[in-house]
């Protein structure tokens, strides 16, 4: 998306901020909220003052279409799919799982279904069992469950739509500051995010291998598209394809030598027969974590759908990477890309026009009766 596109889309969005106006009943206030009424530029309930993430609008298909704009164009971008139609929209390829067990009685033999909205890829059923049963049984999102409602309701805290999406929102004033925004974002795509991989610990360099294979193939594709693009152009220049070689190389032999894995979290070992969660930046052979180990240096939190941001050698949640670059309004909660803005004695910063009450606007340095 390029600043003039950005900057037109967004003088049609809605005054909501993208909520759309879905009435949904705070998860915390629950009956006593009227439903969420959106506040013009915080991102609250009129109604209780609770914050959206709370009321989690939307559903299943907006959080994968969202999550299908963040892998886009980058390297996790495999874990999408192209929407037919989308005009190069990516939807994000969740991998759900269906457990069927048989229910053991003298009648005639029956079945309970359980499904959860959110598995590791690339894992056989059993192995996939295994790593749900590691993490703590509120925290796994079966279907229904408070778990599966806190899944949602990290991933829409951890990995706010607005720090990715320049048409979500309501801060950007100039063309320079989506500028920012848009580069920003394409630097973090590329260099800091990533979707752990889970395996059991000695099987990294298989995984460091299929990833060195993906790349070679995306290579392949783009240079075969760019050659597409030159011969429908009739262009006789020739045309240059950059691509990126893997750093480090995968040695088989030392992971069969190993006896002994240390989680990179507590430092504590790792069973053999447990699996075990790996980082693509942080190496393949140098790192791996217990499932409850992979979470946020910052804030603690389990990384949802285990998605994490490398930064100074430490697992991030997309929010804490974000704003370790920029600073955060504490009132609407949206990255700060201007120049100028408001910093509080608490460490706190604000957007200039933001500093103020949420509800009657006064300043906040002029106390007010809310």
């Amino acid at each position: 998306m390029d600043v003039t596109s950005a900057m037109a889309k967004m003088s049609m969005k809605q005054s909501a901020g993208g909520a759309g106006g879905v009435a949904a009943v705070c998860l915390i206030c629950k009956e006593s909220c009227s439903g969420f009424q959106p506040h013009s530029w915080r991102k609250a309930c009129m109604a209780c003052g609770c914050s959206t993430v709370d009321h989690a609008p939307g559903g299943d298909l907006e959080d994968d279409q969202r999550m299908g704009r963040l892998l886009a164009d980058s390297p996790c971008s495999h874990l999408t799919a192209k929407v037919k139609g989308g005009g190069g929209l990516r939807m994000y390829k969740r991998n759900r799982m269906i457990v069927t067990n048989p229910v053991v009685s003298r009648k005639d033999p029956t079945f309970n279904t359980t499904t959860y909205d959110w598995a590791p890829a690339g894992l056989n059923q059993k192995l996939a069992m295994q790593y749900m049963e590691l993490i703590p049984e509120n925290q796994r999102p079966l279907s229904g469950t408070n778990g599966a409602s806190e899944r949602r309701r990290h991933l829409l805290s951890q990995l706010p739509v607005y720090d990715q999406d320049p048409m979500k929102c309501q801060s950007l004033a100039s063309e320079e500051e989506i500028s920012s925004m848009l580069l920003f974002v394409k630097h973090y795509k590329q260099e800091v995010l990533g979707v752990g991989e889970v395996a059991l610990p000695g099987e990294g360099g298989a995984l460091g291998d299929a990833a060195v294979q993906r790349m070679a193939k995306e290579a392949k594709d783009r240079r075969n598209s760019d050659k597409k693009d030159a011969l429908e152009r009739q262009d006789t220049g020739s045309t240059n394809s950059s691509v990126s070689s893997t750093t480090g190389s995968t040695n088989g032999t030392d992971e069969s030598v190993k006896t002994e894995y240390r989680c990179t979290g507590c430092h504590g070992e790792v069973d053999k027969e447990s699996p075990a969660v790996y980082a693509e930046r942080a190496g393949y052979h140098s790192a791996l974590w217990h499932p409850t180990c992979f979470v946020c240096s910052e804030c603690g939190q389990g990384l949802v759908d285990l998605v994490y941001f490398w930064s100074n050698q430490k697992l991030l949640c997309g929010r804490h990477y974000c704003q370790t670059v920029w600073p955060r309004c504490s009132g609407c909660d949206e990255l700060i890309f201007c120049q100028s803005f408001h910093s509080a004695k608490d460490g706190q910063t604000w957007h200039h026009h933001h500093y103020c009450c949420w509800k009657c606007g006064q300043n906040l340095e002029t106390p007010c009766q809310h």
